[in-house]
């Protein structure tokens, strides 16, 4: 994977804000934190994953990171569904 600003080869990215969100709500819940919110953080988590997973699917860089985005955001969707 290149950096598209400058064409080397990344190895470590930051991850966007939506993931960011995703991942501190992940282990907010796990931790326990928020205990008496944790369905709210939930959705929060959750909100923020479909957020990355749209864009992915809409500006992501490569076919592989669309077909990623693509199946978090079917995956996230049949979890709300049922």
């Amino acid at each position: 994977m290149r950096d598209s600003r400058t064409g080397r080869i990344a190895l470590v990215q930051v991850p966007n804000p939506a993931l960011g969100v995703w991942a501190l709500c992940t282990v907010a819940v796990r931790v326990g934190l928020f205990a008496d919110r944790a369905a709210e953080v939930r959705w929060i988590g959750a909100g923020a994953l479909i957020a990355w997973s749209a864009d992915e699917v809409i500006r992501g860089e490569s076919p592989a990171r669309r077909l990623l985005g693509a199946v978090v955001l079917g995956w996230q969707l049949f979890l709300l569904a049922r």
